[in-house]
């Protein structure tokens, strides 16, 4: 796991401690664990809604509803994994209730330089080749290629088997793929090649 996005994680058993003393009614214990994510929690929404605002109104969303829901945690599951899985559902109702689609054009560089209407071009083409993508698609991305979680990580966040992950996620890699070859642009291939 890439430490850029692991590193405010602490170790299971502390976490695993502040969760109990959080359901006893410890809010020190819940601003710890608040502590710990809300930079990587802030990440992955600005991610999925790609919009500061929204991330950030996001973030203090999920974690109230994480507060709240913190009594049906259960440690057969990764707290992350948990968290994961509730600010995936909260960012998938935002954007159906406002349809919107989010996008990854910031995340990608382009390898070589271009003049302004190919970048425009360009990041049309990016929107439309992410398009392509359901919203389960679009998490697993995030999760796998942004966020570097492995694939046993993942499935525990939706609740599928690790080789199902995979199997999803080696398809929208080919879906990708195929879309880069049909379009024939490098722009295409600076996505395939970092995922």
């Amino acid at each position: 796991m890439d430490k850029d996005y692991r590193e405010y994680e602490a170790n299971s058993g502390e976490i695993e401690m502040l969760v109990e003393r959080t359901k006893l009614g410890d809010k020190e214990a819940f601003a710890s664990i608040i502590r710990n994510y809300e930079k990587p929690m802030y990440i992955y929404c600005y991610h999925m809604l790609k919009n500061k605002e929204e991330a950030e109104d996001a973030r203090q969303e999920i974690f109230i509803r994480v507060y709240e829901q913190i009594h049906k945690y259960r440690p057969n599951m990764s707290f992350s994994a948990w968290l994961y899985k509730i600010a995936y559902n909260y960012s998938l109702n935002q954007i159906r209730g406002k349809k919107r689609w989010f996008r990854f054009i910031d995340r990608y560089k382009y390898d070589q330089p271009e003049t302004s209407t190919q970048q425009i071009d360009s990041q049309t083409t990016l929107k439309d080749f992410l398009n392509l993508l359901t919203i389960e698609e679009r998490h697993i991305l995030v999760l796998r290629a942004i966020h570097q979680y492995h694939f046993d990580e993942i499935s525990e966040m939706l609740n599928m088997k690790p080789a199902t992950v995979r199997k999803k996620y080696e398809r929208l890699r080919k879906k990708l793929q195929t879309k880069e070859v049909n379009e024939g642009g490098r722009v295409n291939a600076s996505i395939t090649k970092s995922i």
